[in-house]
């Protein structure tokens, strides 16, 4: 029996989304069957035929023949570059159809296409600060990790979306616990990593040298690091961050564990730009995404790089054969 095919979420219609799904059609076509959840007027005219399917399990017959699309009717028109408000809630509920589709094995992985979050404030009162959180909120989960990937490196922040001044006091040993025990079974579970490496980046600059720079490398990293090496968990550092990425440091770990967004951000999109996959770890499903955003400053005008998606796809796929697998196979 085929496996089912990977649910994309258009997102943001007005935005760079509907092309990208278009041209990752043109790359993937039945080699990779997934389909778009979206209104079918927003897919047309991007290069791909569209082809409107009744249930999910058809992406993987019609892909050869055109883009397929589960229909997902919106109120108004898409304007590239031009985000209208009356989208807005259309946009959310096709991300919950998505976590519902997936959750019940109609779809084998979630891919989601990127959003604009002010837009869907302004017409959605959404109130999550982001994709990941609404993801969770869906799943009834509590805490997620986001991981960045891409075929050189795997890195996960510990903290987000939060100014550098805020790092230090956000960052305690419960959130670091977890991060690294979601990220070790992810890595087992969903990458087919038997026993995981991970290596723990330092806050500070020498990850603190001491104590000289900083007493939060040696107050809140290293005992974390102690205890969870003292359960079995192959776990390194805290490190100098500026000595953890180059190619003979990369070798030595499968995932790298950085302290806030930028010592995360800065070496995989300085790897591969394009190519990077944003991952939410911790769901009870797969989900991938492009790391990009809408880019309403090209919408429309035919030269969005599906790259990223691509990417994300692919890994989808990799991922939910993984977790077929039971995980943990190498």
């Amino acid at each position: 029996m085929a496996r089912p095919p990977i649910a994309l979420s258009i997102g943001e219609p007005a935005g760079i989304g509907p092309e990208i799904a278009a041209r990752a059609w043109q790359r993937l076509g039945a080699r990779l069957p997934f389909f778009v959840i979206g209104d079918p007027a927003h897919l047309a005219g991007h290069g791909a035929p569209v082809v409107e399917i009744a249930a999910p399990r058809e992406a993987v017959t019609v892909a050869s023949k055109g883009l397929p699309v589960l229909p997902h009717p919106f109120p108004s028109s898409a304007i590239p570059g031009r985000p209208n408000p009356q989208n807005a809630q259309s946009v959310v509920d096709v991300i919950a159809r998505g976590v519902d589709l997936v959750m019940r094995g109609e779809a084998s992985a979630l891919t989601t296409g990127p959003i604009h979050k002010k837009a869907l404030i302004d017409g959605a009162d959404f109130r999550f600060p982001g994709h990941t959180e609404y993801l969770a909120h869906l799943a009834g989960v509590e805490r997620v990790v986001m991981m960045l990937a891409c075929p050189e490196l795997r890195v996960v922040p510990v903290t987000i979306h939060i100014a550098l001044s805020a790092v230090p006091g956000a960052l305690d040993k419960a959130l670091l616990n977890d991060t690294i025990r979601i990220t070790h079974e992810a890595l087992r579970r969903d990458f087919g990593i038997a026993a995981p490496r991970m290596a723990v980046a330092g806050l500070n600059p020498h990850a603190g040298e001491g104590g000289a720079m900083g007493s939060e490398d040696i107050e809140v990293i290293t005992p974390v690091i102690a205890a969870l090496r003292a359960e079995g968990l192959a776990l390194s550092g805290p490190h100098s961050a500026d000595t953890m990425f180059h190619a003979g440091a990369r070798a030595g770990y499968d995932a790298a564990i950085a302290m806030y967004h930028d010592q995360a951000l800065i070496p995989i999109k300085t790897l591969d730009f394009s190519g990077g996959v944003n991952v939410t770890l911790g769901l009870p499903f797969i989900r991938t995404s492009p790391d990009h955003g809408t880019a309403f400053d090209i919408a429309g005008h035919g030269v969005a790089d599906p790259t990223s998606l691509v990417a994300a796809l692919e890994m989808a796929k990799d991922m939910a054969v993984a977790r077929a697998a039971g995980g943990g196979a190498r």
